[in-house]
This record gives C-alpha cells, sequence and structure tokens, in this order.
C-alpha cells in the first residue's frame, strides 16, 4: 500500500497546489468544484455534481457497503498581506488533496473488497451548513461508515502523529438587535438607552451558571449603538453573541439561559430586543467502532507510539450534522500532525506537505478496515 501511495506522490502535491493558489469562499467554489470533478471522471469515478449547490461527489465500487470520506473545498475570506481575499489556512486544500490521494490509489486497486466508496467534496464548511445542504440532498442516506480528516496545529500534535477522533464542540453565533427611541441628553428619565441595555446583557451572560464539568463560555462580540450626535441617547443598537459548549446538551442550555435574560430585559427597559442564530455548528457525536477503525488504520501507518489519544478542542466543524441528522452513520474524523504554525486562520498558516501522504495512507487503510469489518459482519 506503501508504494501506491507512493507512486501518486506527485499527483497529490500538484492537487494541493492547485487548490492552495485558487482559493475559493463559501458557495463560491464554483471552479474548486469543476476541478475535482474533472479530476475524479479521469480516474474512473461515477460523479455527481448539484444544480442548486457547489461541491461534487464521486464514487467507485458497487454495493453495500458503502464508505465515504468527505473533504470541506471553501476557503477564509482574510486580509492577507494588507489585503482582503479568498485564503486556505484553514487546510481544506490539504483535506482536499488527502482526499484525492486516497480515490487515487483505491481506484488503482487490482482487487478491492466488495462495496461502494464514495468521495465527498463539500462546500461551506467554514459557514456551518454545507453539511447540511449535501444531508438535504441524499449524499449520506446509504453510507455505513464516513471518515473525515483536519491538519491539527503543532501546539496539539507533531508531524508524524494522528488521532482517530476530534470531539469537537458545539459554536452557535447569535445576532441581536436592540429596539427603541432616541432620547435628549438631557432628559434620559424618558425612555432606555440601549446601551445600558447592552451593558446589562453583558453583566448577565457572565451570571450564567451551569454544569462546570463541561467548558462551556459565552461573550457579546460586537455593539454598535450611536451616531455622530454625541447629545442623543440612542434608543437602537445592534450586537453578536459568541457561544461555545463541549456538548450538544449544554448548548441548548445556554440559549435557553440567555432567550430568559433577553425576555427580562425586555420587560424592565421596555425595549423590544431580537435575537437571530446566524450560524450553528453542533458537537461531535463520537462513534467507537468508526475510532476503532481509524486507530487500527493509524498503528498500521504510524505505529502505535505516534497514535495520540481522542483530541478534545473548543473548535468546531460542521461535519457532525452528518451524524446528528443521519443517527445511522458510523463516523469519525482523523487529526493529522504535520507541524502546522502559526496556527489554523492565520493569514500565513504553514505545515510540513509531507503529512499529506501520512493522511492518504491512513484514510486509505481505513476504507478497507471499515470494508473488510463489514464483510466479516
Amino acid at each position: 500500500m506503501l508504494q501506491l501511495v507512493s507512486d501518486y506522490k506527485q499527483a497529490v502535491l500538484d492537487a494541493f497546489y492547485h487548490l492552495h493558489e485558487n482559493p475559493e469562499i463559501s458557495w463560491e467554489e464554483i471552479n474548486t468544484t469543476a476541478y475535482i470533478a474533472d479530476v475524479l471522471e479521469k480516474q474512473g469515478c461515477r460523479v455527481r455534481t448539484f444544480p442548486d449547490t457547489t461541491g461534487v461527489v464521486g464514487e467507485i465500487g458497487e454495493g453495500k457497503p458503502v464508505i465515504a470520506i468527505r473533504a470541506d473545498i471553501d476557503a477564509l475570506w482574510q486580509e492577507v498581506d494588507g489585503e482582503f481575499r479568498a485564503n486556505h489556512s484553514c487546510g481544506h486544500d490539504a483535506h482536499m488533496a488527502m482526499v484525492l490521494g486516497t480515490m487515487y490509489v483505491l481506484s488503482s486497486l487490482a482487487e478491492r473488497p466488495k462495496g461502494t466508496i464514495r468521495f465527498i467534496f463539500q462546500p461551506a464548511e467554514e459557514k456551518g451548513n454545507g453539511a447540511l445542504r449535501f444531508v438535504e440532498d441524499g449524499v449520506v442516506d446509504d453510507v455505513d461508515y464516513l471518515f473525515g480528516v483536519h491538519l491539527r496545529p503543532m501546539q496539539e500534535m507533531a508531524l508524524g502523529k494522528a488521532t482517530p477522533v476530534i470531539v469537537h464542540g458545539s459554536a452557535r453565533l447569535l445576532g441581536g438587535k436592540i429596539s427603541g427611541d432616541d432620547l435628549h441628553g438631557a432628559r434620559p428619565h424618558l425612555g432606555a438607552n440601549a446601551i445600558e441595555v447592552g451593558a446589562m446583557l453583558v453583566n448577565m451572560l457572565n451570571g450564567i451558571h451551569l454544569d462546570s464539568m463541561t467548558p462551556y463560555t459565552v461573550k457579546m462580540t460586537s455593539f454598535h449603538a450611536g451616531g455622530s450626535s454625541q447629545n442623543i441617547i440612542p434608543g437602537n443598537a445592534s450586537f453578536s453573541l459568541d457561544l461555545r459548549a463541549q456538548s450538544n446538551e449544554i448548548m441548548d442550555q445556554l440559549v435557553s439561559k440567555i432567550q430568559k435574560q433577553v425576555q427580562t430585559l425586555q420587560e424592565m427597559y421596555q425595549v423590544k430586543i431580537e435575537l437571530e442564530e446566524t450560524a450553528y455548528i453542533a458537537a461531535a457525536v463520537v462513534n467507537e467502532e468508526a475510532t476503532e477503525i481509524m486507530r487500527n488504520a493509524i498503528v498500521d501507518v504510524l505505529g502505535m507510539e505516534n497514535t495520540e489519544r481522542p483530541l478534545v478542542t473548543t473548535g468546531g466543524d460542521d461535519f457532525h450534522f452528518y451524524t446528528i441528522k443521519r443517527p445511522h452513520l458510523k463516523a469519525t474524523m482523523l487529526g493529522l500532525g504535520c507541524n502546522l504554525a502559526p496556527g489554523l486562520h492565520h493569514p500565513k498558516m504553514k505545515f510540513d506537505h509531507e503529512a499529506l501522504f501520512d493522511g492518504t495512507e491512513i484514510l486509505v487503510q481505513a476504507v478497507l478496515g471499515a470494508m473488510e469489518r463489514s464483510e466479516k459482519g
């Protein structure tokens, strides 16, 4: 297997460099989709694209089981060297290259265990809703095992090491609007100051207490009120909240507490406060069987001494919507050490490209391991 991966090293690197140099943001991955579809077709895959969204799915083999590998394909929009542009600083270019490498190897095998292998190239992970769109399109309805992959910062994991599961937390972003009437600066008793309402909300958020055994946070990340006239007390304001929780249950409790606080503030200040969810990512649902298959694949490739324990992180990934929306799925995400620095989402993020070949070989072994396990029943 190592020789086959070695045979496709240049193809993996070529794919990575092309994707890295041609990033596209969420829901605009048109050229990325076309490029991947072309690579898949040339390698003999059955290819499915979608009339209403970006992203592409390739497939080889037939029948059950159905084993799938997912790569996210969108880039971030951020400032790089003083210019805002699309930028692959979260490793999605690497994820695509590794899944394409896995496709190259598996499609070249003279003999494969019985079953279907599906390569899922999903849009809009950074928006948190690309996986939901693919769920709606039935991409995983018949899938038995689903594997993902994500590069890890060097602070978490060094090159040559890997974890069989990333235990992501849940994240929700809420946009808020306070609606009232502006007041004369000399007559504050005639209504509510939106800035005071916002300050009270911050204090109330800091007073939320949930199960301390599960990490969670909530914080106000923006607040805008008032204009250039300094003698007007603003009655209107907009704000945003960032919520994090290590479990979906605690996240639900957190949202409920905030909604009750908002209701209290509306009655206290006689203003209208609206909350709107602008983004939501679910916490990981860990599947022991899929994790065991991935762990065995890592041991086969890197050795037991380089197989790390499950990685718990407050970061999020919409990968976990697949298992939440389709509970029959057995899924896990490979966490790959690659000496990534300075960090994920840093505009100058770099990693050791040798990790691309580790990741490819591990994913190949995971797919074959899942197929063999299914064959044995």
